[in-house]
């Protein structure tokens, strides 16, 4: 598999895990199906739409790639499906954005990379990507957004996986390993604030 191939592909995923996280916190606040359908699109197309329009980038990936959107829906759909059938598990909406979190980090960094975007930036756009569209959720359905929340390991997880992947792809690894080791590390650090309550030291000042 080309490194192109494998962006593709972790993009779609990312898709379907965030449509996952929005179509639930819709369902958390009693939206009607053309709401769900609209925060899990936002979700999962928010920050890549921010970052095309940041960079230049145009067209902008699901107006360049529909399959992008049909992903979208269709995972809400699903998911809206499994809902009315049986319980799912509370945390589900968290598992889901750190899935899509540690894929849109990483392919956000490539993309800005790929642009001629080296160093900082990738750092930056890569977060933007991994974060906007759970920020943008969240802001629509009145909660704090994640990225804000306390002092767990979200922007955090993000930069430290870009910053795997941005030194192994310096150092001469295969892109597409790199690329998976930056997500293997994101996640893990999500599921390490998640499940454990790992945390980043907080500034007191007082």
């Amino acid at each position: 598999m080309t490194t192109a191939e494998l962006v593709r592909l972790l993009n779609l995923m990312g898709v379907g895990a965030l449509a996952v996280s929005g179509t639930l916190a819709a369902g958390r606040k009693q939206f009607d199906l053309i709401g769900v359908a609209t925060i899990a699109t936002i979700t999962a197309l928010g920050g890549g739409t921010v970052r095309d329009v940041l960079l230049g980038r145009h067209p902008i990936v699901w107006v360049e790639d529909p399959l992008f959107l049909y992903v979208c829906l269709a995972v809400a759909g699903v998911t809206v499906l499994a809902v009315r059938r049986r319980r799912l598990p509370p945390r589900l909406l968290l598992v889901a954005d750190a899935l899509g979190l540690a894929v849109f980090a990483i392919t956000g960094a490539h993309i800005a990379e790929e642009m001629g975007r080296t160093g900082l930036i990738a750092v930056v756009m890569g977060t933007l990507t991994g974060a906007a569209g759970g920020a943008l959720r969240d802001v629509l359905t009145g909660e704090v957004p994640l990225v804000l929340r306390g002092r767990d390991l979200y922007a955090s997880a993000a930069i430290a996986g870009i910053i795997v992947y941005l030194s192994l792809a310096g150092l001469g690894v295969e892109r597409a390993a790199a690329a998976l080791a930056g997500v293997a590390v994101i996640i893990a650090l999500r599921l390490a604030s998640i499940f454990a309550g790992a945390r980043i030291p907080a500034f007191d000042h007082s």
